[in-house]
């Protein structure tokens, strides 16, 4: 059974893989003044929930090992992947999936 410490770790990784996607959405988009580049739903709702990820993280290391943290962010390289593809259309290419293998592997490993 997950305890609520992983669950909420793997919930933090999800909502800054988000964060992320509206970050990099933001930045798509032309501003006529400079301070609207920073100050766009987009940044600032990003910006946002990179706090409550931060948030939910503190939570997280309370109640479990240290070594799975790192482990489990690195699940966040393969949200934004996924969420890369369906939000912007971009290409997966070999190389990608050669990256995200890797990781995979490496989250398996370390749980034998």
């Amino acid at each position: 059974m997950i305890s609520r410490y992983v669950f909420a770790m793997f919930v933090s990784v999800a909502i800054a893989s988000a964060s992320q996607v509206l970050l990099k959405k933001s930045t798509l988009n032309t501003y006529d003044r400079a301070v609207k580049e920073y100050l766009n739903p987009y940044v600032i709702s990003g910006y946002g929930l990179l706090f409550l990820s931060m948030l939910l993280t503190v939570y997280a290391y309370s109640g479990m090992d240290y070594k799975r943290g790192p482990v489990m962010e690195s699940l966040g390289n393969v949200m934004v992947l996924i969420l890369g593809y369906f939000v912007f259309g971009e290409r997966i290419n070999t190389r990608k999936m050669a990256g995200i293998a890797c990781i995979m592997a490496g989250i398996v490993v370390f749980h034998l």
